[in-house]
């Protein structure tokens, strides 16, 4: 559940606001008057929001992940070390 504070109370408790977007991994949003609404979330949220909207953005390639998330909540697949799965598409030292 994202936090709402106003833009003076995030200037009086920005190391607090901080440390709790990070502890909780949860959005602050930042309401200034007569402005349009902000959000302070860690880095690597955005950075992974960013990456999912980018993979999502071509239907082809999201009806792949789609099908692939469903199967593996169905229990299929198995989990592969890196050094397998190099192998299985030729990449594997010979």
């Amino acid at each position: 559940m994202a936090i709402d504070v106003t833009y003076t109370q995030a200037r009086a408790n920005l190391a607090k606001l901080w440390d709790e977007a990070l502890s909780n991994r949860e959005p602050i949003i930042i309401h200034r008057r007569g402005k349009e609404d902000m959000a302070m979330i860690p880095a690597d949220e955005l950075a992974g929001l960013m990456e999912t909207a980018h993979l999502l953005r071509s239907p082809r390639n999201a009806e792949r992940l789609l099908v692939a998330l469903a199967r593996s909540r169905q229990g299929e697949g198995q989990p592969q070390s890196l050094d397998d799965l190099k192998e299985s598409i030729g990449f594997g030292e010979k």
